[in-house]
């Protein structure tokens, strides 16, 4: 499992924000400053959180209503931390709302907010919070930034549940491409938090705080592209689990359990889309490994937008319709159309309905009627006689139906015909302790064949032994009955695939292949291999064992090699 990068995240960030309290600056129990905000959190605050980094120092003194370069007045502190504040203003030139960072020009990291303020200024990238002004004035340094009021956080976005499929993708998409083309300009965030991700009304997603945010606390990285990639595979960890990858909660979010380590969003939450699970845990890499299956992880964010672009586009969930209203007769169609209203204090007259003449009442007509059945009736006894005399001329030809008699007792009755057994649960069969995918065994009986089941990749093979015993999928019945037959569709055709049927007593891996009975065992090259028993054996659960699997070529989620994949089981008894 891959391990935490604190190179990219700061889990301090926003996972233990209060409102500002009467104890401005205290310092809390792990040696952290505690946010300072009198009117509590805003969508739009760029901070409020905790560092550990520097001593706490003193933050401007200044009031609602105080006005900057005589042009933009502070109306509210969202933010008062470690010597700077972050307030919502107004530009009374421009009649607009905006936010501004204020600190003193003597403080430490004051220079470096005003170079990263004016670079991120040059980029004019609309993905951007644009940053409008950076200026030291009266011993201030103040940064003035694009304020969205129709913008909503990640952070609140989340907070309602996971993010569907299509959604995650126009995430992870937009925020992708935008880094890449923040760091080809030399700028990296450093920040990349849910709460430095906004939505706008239209669905397009915008960074704030873009160089700024780490300037202001002082954050710095040896590898920022890298930084910035894992942060970005945070975010859609997050949003397609509703749960932030590490153990620390965060941001509002539940980390996950202690001492599992990292594992595939898939495996945290049913339903993920396999494509962006491992999308996610190729940018959350550590030291060059990912923690889901043999690719190169994605180490910029450039290599991740090109990661996305290569996957297949993810639809948007189809539009639900409302069913139109009852339809409602029109006074025309009621009969009273062209009637004078009723005059007052006289009681409304009732709409007439008029009544259509009953169809075929003359002579004619009545004669049709006779004609029709009388010809009816004879079609239907031409039919009786035909299909009678059918049935005996089968009877007396189909050797198949043989009448018994005391003489040959049961010897002519047809062999009983098999039947398809369903399938009531799964679950993925690893003696050895190393798990395949098993967030996915239900893809092999679901009716869908273009959902599957699959192996990893292997260097060699078609044996996988000794390296590996074999990979399978044990199934429970809905009771213990006769297993005769099986039919797999395989993923992968070639040279060649070994399956076997197993009985065993329950779902659990502990149960060791030597316990088992053996039902039936079959070898192909193509892509359907049919398993047969002489005689049924009447058991609940059903191992599927591969134990030699082909050479197939790379595709879109793994790399050449020995693998195999189930597409469909179906047991016959």
């Amino acid at each position: 499992m891959a391990e935490r990068s604190t190179a990219a995240v700061d889990v301090a960030d926003n996972s233990g924000d209060e409102p500002l309290a009467a104890k401005a600056d205290e310092a809390t129990t792990d040696g952290t400053a505690e946010a300072q905000d009198t009117t509590g959190t805003k969508p739009q605050d760029t901070g409020g959180e905790r560092t550990g980094s520097e001593t706490t120092l003193p933050t401007p003194d200044l009031h609602s209503g105080h006005k900057l370069a005589r042009r933009y007045r502070l109306e509210e502190c969202v933010t008062r931390l470690d010597g700077f504040s972050s307030w919502r203003a107004v530009d009374e030139k421009l009649r607009r709302a905006v936010g501004v960072h204020l600190l003193p020009a003597d403080h430490p990291r004051a220079r470096s907010v005003l170079a990263a303020a004016r670079s991120s200024a040059l980029l004019g990238d609309p993905r951007f919070v644009q940053v409008l002004d950076a200026v030291e004035e009266d011993d201030l340094v103040y940064v003035v930034h694009e304020w969205l009021p129709d913008a909503t956080e990640l952070t609140s976005l989340l907070a309602s549940g996971p993010m569907e499929a299509h959604d995650a993708y126009q995430l992870v998409s937009q925020i992708s491409q935008a880094m890449a083309a923040a760091h080809r300009e030399g700028l990296a965030h450093l920040r990349l938090t849910p709460g430095a991700v906004l939505r706008s009304s239209t669905g397009q997603y915008r960074i704030r705080g873009l160089a700024v945010n780490a300037a202001l606390r002082g954050i710095t990285a040896d590898s920022p592209q890298r930084a910035d990639t894992e942060a970005i595979g945070a975010l859609l960890y997050a949003a397609l689990t509703q749960r932030w990858p590490y153990e620390s909660d965060a941001y509002g979010l539940a980390g996950l359990p202690k001492g599992v380590g990292l594992i595939a969003p898939d495996q945290v939450r049913a339903g993920v889309h396999r494509g962006l699970s491992e999308l996610a845990m190729r940018a959350l890499a550590n030291d060059g490994a990912t923690a889901s299956r043999q690719e190169q992880p994605c180490t910029t964010p450039d290599e991740l937008a090109k990661a996305v672009a290569a996957m297949p586009r993810i639809r948007p969930p189809e539009p639900a319709f409302t069913a139109p209203p009852a339809y409602q007769r029109t006074t025309y169609q009621q009969g009273s159309y062209g009637r004078p209203p009723a005059h007052p204090g006289t009681p409304a007259a009732k709409p007439v309905m008029v009544v259509p003449p009953a169809p075929l009442q003359s002579r004619t007509g009545k004669a049709l009627k006779w004609a029709v059945s009388a010809l009816l009736i004879a079609a239907l006894g031409l039919g009786s006689w035909q299909l009678a005399e059918t049935l005996l001329n089968k009877d007396s030809s189909d050797p198949g139906t043989t009448q018994t008699n005391p003489e040959n007792g049961d010897a002519g009755k047809k062999a009983p015909k098999s039947q398809l057994l369903a399938v009531k649960d799964a679950a993925e069969y690893f003696p050895d302790g190393k798990a395949q995918h098993p967030g996915d065994v239900r893809l092999t009986y679901d009716g869908d064949s273009s959902t599957y089941w699959r192996s990893k990749t292997f260097i060699g093979g078609p044996k996988l032994a000794p390296f590996k015993q074999g990979v399978g999928i044990v199934y429970e019945l809905n009771s213990d009955q006769p297993v005769s037959s099986a039919s797999i569709s395989l993923q992968f055709g070639g040279d060649h695939t070994t399956a076997s049927l197993y009985a065993t007593d329950s779902l659990n891996s502990s149960t060791p292949l030597t316990s088992m009975k053996k039902i039936a065992t079959t070898e192909t090259n193509g892509t359907e291999a049919k398993l047969r028993t002489k005689s049924p054996v009447k058991t609940r659960f059903v191992l599927v064992w591969l134990t030699e699997v082909p050479n197939s070529p790379a595709d879109r989620y793994s790399d050449a090699g020995y693998k195999q994949g189930i597409i469909d089981v179906k047991f016959m008894g």
